[in-house]
């Protein structure tokens, strides 16, 4: 399949580079088991123009997500695209919420997944029961059900949660992770669903669980969230963001276009 190489008229470069990972993030994300046919959606805030973002049209399936799909709009719901297409209220409202509330983040990922919605809507959340639960614990928070997201009042309650964290846990409802760059969204979603997975696995499985002392809770929690810092080593999504491009290249490519 040809892909497009350059951006279309009235479209900047990094414009088109951002919607190409966008795109290539649809696609991934479904190509992972966490789609739920057109009822999600992922954002990335458009280069150069911090109150634009683009959304996912409704009516688009995520393994056929392309970067010429995605729509702009702005934090006011405007559409700034020449489209006839229109988007999700909620995921509008939950997406510029997240964006208007954190200039850092350039990307956010909601999901509906069994073990993320499970997880979210168990009273204790997210339980230190494995290191995978330790990666995110100390980056996540939480959200008390209101509703369907289309009331633009929600934005306040939305990013009141969400505050400095890269993982927030909808009660009820999903998970929503966040972060500087399309990648990095993407890993902390990869991260939280899998400690949500393995603690409903643990949980089914009646066994009894070893538990982790408190000290090396605290000591690897502080751990992660200095590898995870600016001065850590460990840039969330540096890596891993190439080599799941390059994986899609092969299973699923057309993205570009």
């Amino acid at each position: 399949m040809d892909t497009q190489t350059t951006a279309p008229t009235g479209i900047s470069a990094e414009e088109w580079e951002a919607r190409i990972d966008l795109a290539a993030c649809y696609r991934l994300v479904d190509l992972h088991g966490w789609s739920d046919l057109l009822g999600t959606h992922i954002s990335a805030r458009v280069p150069g123009e911090p109150d634009n973002f683009l959304l996912n049209p409704y009516g688009n399936l995520w393994d056929e997500m392309c970067a010429s799909d995605l729509i702009k709009v702005d934090m006011d719901g405007n559409i700034r695209s020449e489209t006839n297409r229109f988007i999700n209220p909620a995921g509008f409202t939950i997406h510029s919420a997240i964006l208007k509330q954190r200039p850092d983040v350039n990307c956010a990922i909601h999901t509906h997944t069994e073990a993320g919605t499970a997880v979210a809507t168990q009273k204790d959340g997210l339980l230190p029961l494995t290191q995978h639960a330790l990666h995110v614990m100390a980056h996540t928070g939480y959200a008390d059900y209101g509703g369907i997201e289309t009331d633009p009042g929600e934005r306040d309650r939305i990013s009141a949660a969400i505050n400095d964290h890269n993982v927030l846990m909808l009660r009820n409802h999903g998970l929503v992770t966040a972060g500087a760059s399309v990648g990095e969204a993407f890993v902390w979603m990869y991260r939280a669903e899998r400690a949500c997975r393995m603690q409903l696995s643990l949980q089914q499985s009646g066994a009894e669980v070893a538990p982790i002392d408190e000290a090396v809770i605290e000591k690897t929690m502080a751990l992660n969230q200095h590898l995870n810092s600016e001065k850590g080593h460990r840039t969330i999504g540096k890596h891993e963001w190439p080599a799941l491009k390059r994986k899609l290249d092969r299973v699923n490519p057309g993205y570009q276009n």
